[in-house]
């Protein structure tokens, strides 16, 4: 195996809920109240859509905004990894990654280790617009049992949710999250810093049509069948988590690119709320004094 290269899962398409859109001669990312699902091939026009979108589309009567899935792996931290991440703004390359602890960052003498205080608390996070930068892969289908769709988010609500859900989910079934028929859903919310807009963020919840208990009883059934067809999922689990371990830093360096023009769009601030929606007025409109506390208020949280 090569070192320092990340063994990853294989993705056969990707999960968004917004798309990129040219205005004024620039390429911005447009947010959206719905699941795309796309192939990994981009022409002029964007992502090329992939086959299931059509056919969850139409099964959802136009708005695709659950879909049917499992993942890949019993341990939760395998199926999400959240991070938090400084990206170079022009090519989309990751610069530094931490957790809240300690942190890999690109220096001119190599690769690092530092304490790493959270991006509210990090002079080079607040100047390079460090951002919770969470991927989550996905089984859809049955065509591909080991491909996967990947979402990738920097949406404090969407890790935040995931991640909860993937823990608990992981308790309730002992232990059998990969055999748990679920659902990722698009939820809507309005926040004091989305200006009572709607914001959307991913959840994940049991499939549609199905109780918490049934669902359970369901993944005993898969569990079983797996262990007589001879099915090692520990040592998945296993292997997984050597692939990710073998690199400092997990995304593939040709979809730099592409990461660059949907996190880090021309004339974005630096603000960590950015990444949930419209969050900021426009610039000719001035800051008011609640506006102001406001602001002061959500930093104090985001450093408590």
């Amino acid at each position: 195996m090569l070192k320092g290269l990340a063994i990853t899962p294989p993705v056969i398409g990707r999960i968004s809920i917004g798309h990129i859109v040219e205005k004024d001669g620039e390429r911005l990312p447009e947010k959206d109240d719905q699941f795309t699902l796309t192939s990994q091939i981009q022409n002029r026009d964007g992502w090329i859509l992939h086959p299931l979108d059509e056919t969850l589309r139409k099964a959802a009567n136009g708005k695709l905004r659950a879909i049917p899935v499992r993942v890949l792996f019993n341990d939760p931290a395998l199926n999400l990894r959240a991070d938090y991440c400084l990206f170079d703004r022009q090519t989309g390359r990751q610069l530094c990654v931490g957790n809240g602890e300690s942190c890999r960052r690109v220096s001119d003498e190599g690769m690092v280790s530092l304490p790493c205080p959270s991006p509210a608390a990090c002079q080079t996070g607040r100047e390079g617009g460090c951002k919770p930068y969470g991927r989550l892969n996905v089984v859809i289908g049955d065509e591909d049992e080991l491909g996967s769709f990947i979402f990738r988010t920097t949406s404090y609500n969407s890790i935040r949710t995931l991640a909860a859900r993937l823990s608990y989910f992981h308790a309730v079934s002992g232990g059998l999250l990969a055999c748990l028929p679920l659902e990722l859903k698009l939820r809507g919310k309005s926040t004091v810093h989305s200006y009572r807009s709607a914001i959307y963020y991913v959840d994940l919840g049991v499939r549609s049509g199905r109780s918490l208990e049934a669902a359970i009883q369901e993944a005993r059934e898969i569990d079983a069948r797996r262990k007589v067809a001879g099915f090692d999922q520990g040592a998945l689990d296993a292997a997984a988590r050597l692939g990710f371990a073998n690199g400092a830093f997990e995304d593939n360096p040709e979809e730099n690119a592409a990461m660059a023009e949907e996190f880090y769009p021309e004339g974005e601030a630096t603000s960590q709320d950015k990444a949930e929606g419209p969050t900021d007025k426009p610039a000719s409109v001035p800051l008011t004094l609640r506006d102001k506390l406001e602001r002061k208020a959500s930093a104090d949280r985001a450093t408590a």
